[in-house]
């Protein structure tokens, strides 16, 4: 079969078939159109027809493929953590504006997943002391290879560290406090009509251990363990649903932070609530 008989039969969206035909059989979209008529040899064939029946199942192309890129970072990815969103990047964002690059902070990302997060913030703050705790071993054993890739051996923050464990209960007793808290946590309502078209995301990521009505419940358990754990000036943020600002600012607010706001993502919906320690 050559390269365009295969797109054009392939059953799948032209730009999904024009990912796995660059990624799982070495042809650029520059090269398919200089030579549509190439045959593809059988091991290539073999591969692009399991990811397209992959695809043709449901199964989103950041699972077929193993990765996705994140704040210009190409992280593994597995079914035992979320997909990164490009709406998270506004965490990210955030974090590096409240992270001074000349000194060491001490930043700490509750739920990492994947470690998108986390990496992110190490890889543009060398100096940073990151931290990524997860109440999956299948995430955090992800997010060590990602940043044992991703990230320079002589960092001078060092290695990136891990925690297992339920929100700050990943992290060992008597462990000092941070000069950021981030997260992007599990918010969706446990009856969200939304879930089905999400089957083959974890639900620990997307409802939590704490499923609700209202997609809260971990939240709320967050908030109330990582405020009193903020240094001085110290800030916390959260990602959460387009509907659920006001509930999340409430929620800081109770915790006793200050200069609570929402900020708005590329769509104008309020995405990530964020609230600072007094001094």
């Amino acid at each position: 079969m050559t390269r365009d008989e295969w797109l054009r039969a392939s059953g799948i969206e032209r730009a999904d078939a024009l990912v796995l035909l660059r990624e799982l059989a070495g042809v650029s979209r520059a090269a398919l159109l200089a030579h549509p008529e190439a045959e593809l040899d059988a091991a290539r064939l073999e591969a692009l027809e399991r990811a397209a029946e992959a695809l043709r199942g449901g199964l989103p192309l950041a699972y077929v493929l193993g990765w996705r890129e994140f704040y210009g970072l190409r992280l593994e990815l597995n079914r035992h953590v979320l997909i990164p969103r490009p709406d998270t990047e506004l965490l990210v964002e955030f974090a590096l504006r409240r992270i001074d690059p000349r000194h060491a902070a001490e930043v700490l990302d509750l739920g990492t997943g994947s470690g998108a997060i986390a990496i992110a913030i190490a890889h543009e703050r060398p100096l940073a002391r990151v931290h990524g705790a997860d109440l999956s071993a299948e995430a955090l054993e992800l997010a060590r290879r990602n940043a044992e890739r991703l990230l320079a051996p002589e960092r001078p923050g060092g290695a990136a560290r891990w925690h297992l464990g339920d929100w700050m209960q990943a992290l060992a007793p008597g462990a000092g406090d941070f000069d950021l808290i981030v997260s992007n946590p599990p918010y969706v309502a446990e009856a969200d009509p939304h879930l089905a078209a999400l089957r083959h995301e974890p639900a620990l990521a997307l409802v939590g251990a704490r499923a609700c009505a209202d997609g809260l419940g971990d939240i709320r358990v967050l908030v109330a363990q990582a405020a009193p754990r903020l240094r001085a000036g110290a800030w916390l943020a959260l990602e959460h649903g387009y509907d659920q600002a006001a509930a999340v600012r409430a929620l800081l607010q109770g915790a006793g932070l200050l200069e609570v706001h929402s900020l708005r993502d590329l769509a104008g919906i309020e995405r990530v609530t964020a609230g600072r320690a007094g001094q």
